[in-house]
This record gives C-alpha cells, sequence and structure tokens, in this order.
C-alpha cells in the first residue's frame, strides 16, 4: 500500500506489482506507457492487500498463487479507473491528469481494455469456481455503472438501491479477493464465508468513506477535486441524509440535482448544503457500522496476526483522510 500501517505483507505486495508489471508489457509501446502510467500513480492496493491477508489468516502457504490472483484483481481495478474517468469526465486521478486526457479517449479506452484481457490472461489460469468470481466481478463493476447514471439526479433514490450500487462497484472486488484468498489457503467452510462477509462490509464502509471524502476531503490530499458526485448528479448516501434531515435544504439539493450542467458555483453550493445538514456525520457512523460488521465476521477465523491485521484494516480504511 502506498500509505499507512505495515499490514505484515509487504514482501507479498512487492511480488504483486511485480507480476502486474509484468503483464502490462506490450509489443505495442503506447498500450505499456498508458497502463503503466495508471499503475505508477499508486493507490492503496486494498484488493492484492485483502486478498493477501485472508489467504494468510486461514494459514494459507500457496503465496505464488494467491500473488497472481492479486494481481489480476489489482489489474482489473486499474481498467475501471481509466474507464471510469472517461465515462464522468474526470480531469485529475490521483494528483494527475487522467490517463484520457494524457493520451486521448481512443487510446485510453483500449488501454482499459487490455488491462482487462491481461486480468483475465492471469485469472483464466485458475480453477473454474476463481474464473467465474472474477468474471462476477467485471459483471457486476459493468452493471453498478449503468445503475448508477439511470439514477443520476434521481432524489426518489433509495438508501438501499445506494448500496447496492456501491456492492457491486467497490464491495463485491474486495469480496471476491478475501473469498479467492481463503480458497487458495484452504480455509474451512466457515472461515471462507466468514472472510467473504469481512470484504463485503470493508468494501461498503470504503466507498461510504469515499463518498464523504468527495465532500469534505482535501483536494491535495485525495489527489482530485471535491464535488465530483454532485457534479454527475450522483445519488450518495450524504445526498440521501441531507434530503432527509428535514429542513429546506431539500428543495435546494433536489433543484441541484436535477438541472445540468453543474456550474462549479453550483457544486460549490451544493456541498455547502450536504455539510451544513450534517449528512458528514451520519455518513461516518454509517461507515463505522460497516466497519464493525467487518471486523464481527473475523470472530469466526483463526486468531493470528493477520487477523489482526484485517482488524487493523477496517480501522484504516474507515479513519483515511485519502
Amino acid at each position: 500500500m502506498t500509505s499507512g500501517p505495515d499490514f505484515g505483507v509487504e514482501t507479498e505486495l512487492s511480488l504483486v506489482e511485480d507480476r502486474i508489471r509484468e503483464a502490462i508489457r506490450s509489443e505495442e509501446p503506447l498500450l505499456t506507457d498508458i497502463a503503466r502510467y495508471v499503475i505508477d500513480a499508486g493507490g492503496k492496493r486494498i484488493r492484492p492487500t485483502v486478498a493477501l491477508l485472508a489467504h494468510k489468516a486461514v494459514g494459507g502457504r500457496n503465496v505464488p498463487k494467491t500473488v497472481q490472483i492479486a494481481a489480476a484483481l489489482e489489474l482489473i481495478h486499474s481498467a475501471t479507473l481509466l474507464h471510469d474517468d472517461i465515462n464522468d469526465g474526470g480531469l485529475i486521478r490521483r494528483g494527475r491528469e487522467a490517463a484520457y486526457v494524457k493520451y486521448g479517449l481512443q487510446n485510453a479506452l483500449v488501454a482499459g481494455d487490455f488491462l482487462f484481457v491481461k486480468a483475465f490472461q492471469i485469472g483464466g489460469q485458475f480453477e473454474r469456481e476463481i474464473v467465474d468470481l472474477t468474471a462476477g466481478v467485471c459483471t457486476a463493476l459493468a452493471e453498478a455503472e449503468i445503475v448508477q447514471k439511470r439514477h443520476a439526479g434521481d432524489v426518489t433514490t433509495t438508501r438501499d438501491q445506494y448500496l447496492d450500487v456501491i456492492r457491486r462497484k467497490t464491495a463485491m472486488p474486495l469480496s471476491a479477493g478475501a473469498r479467492i484468498g481463503a480458497l487458495l489457503g484452504g480455509g474451512s467452510p466457515k472461515e471462507v464465508e466468514a472472510l467473504t462477509a469481512y470484504g463485503l462490509n470493508l468494501g461498503l464502509a470504503f466507498q461510504i468513506v469515499d463518498d464523504i471524502l468527495d465532500v469534505v476531503g482535501d483536494p491535495a490530499v485525495i489527489g482530485k477535486p471535491v464535488g465530483t458526485d454532485l457534479k454527475e448528479g450522483n445519488v450518495t448516501l450524504l445526498v440521501l441524509h441531507a434530503l432527509n434531515d428535514g429542513s429546506e435544504r431539500r428543495a435546494q439539493l433536489t433543484e441541484i440535482l436535477r438541472r445540468g450542467p453543474r456550474t462549479e458555483e453550483i457544486i460549490a453550493k451544493g456541498l455547502v448544503l450536504i455539510r451544513e445538514s450534517g449528512a458528514v456525520e451520519r455518513a461516518r457512523v454509517d461507515a463505522e457500522h460497516f466497519g464493525f460488521l467487518a471486523k464481527q465476521a473475523l470472530d469466526d477465523v483463526q486468531p493470528s496476526r493477520y487477523r489482526d491485521a484485517l482488524v487493523t484494516l477496517v480501522d484504516f480504511v474507515v479513519r483515511r483522510n485519502a
């Protein structure tokens, strides 16, 4: 991971990085350049960290195979970042120009496809259950993007609909990584299910914190401007809290969400409305709730320093500022 505590898998994570760099080599240098640009931007490497810790938490010793699947999951994530920036019109990613801005829209689209293919070149070598899990993650990501766009600006969106989107978009990749890590480690059925639940709840907490940072984060720290969700009309949990605070803010925020295009001035006004509503504080409670559920799931995992690291990872995710 680029920052935060040492979770005891730094050596394995370096092997994941090596595998990723090996995978993105292409006979066409431009593809390698774009892929490397995205990978070198860093990131928290939450997905491979979860997969590796889950593997070790069940006493697994098949590190080489876990490194392979962890690399595949991170390649999928990198591909989605490329495509998300194109879909959302995001200009900045992790403090740098978005890849499509730097290299051109068509080149970035192709590079995203390239990363997906490279991920499946790795993942396709595994048994059917793991291939199906990996494919399920990609399917869920695509579905979440469509559903999120469908609900853009829709103030009738419910909490359950929001949670379903972030479950597919963020929680399922983490849950799949944890499950695969446990399976490769030979975990018991109870341990596999526990770690699957852990990954799911960790992912929900992670995305809620992401949504919080899009309202109150420091752009210099998070590496992109705040207000992206409002710009896109995304009805996040914070928006839902603000809409339901029983004040005149609902009408003002509804008008902002339903209008378009939204200027920087309008976005800034919307952010103030959300902050003043107490939505940030309520969303933090929600993130802590899912963090608690993630920790609770670990009750069925044998005590070890790796289980302790999974607990520490929850705290890191919930309290992060980037």
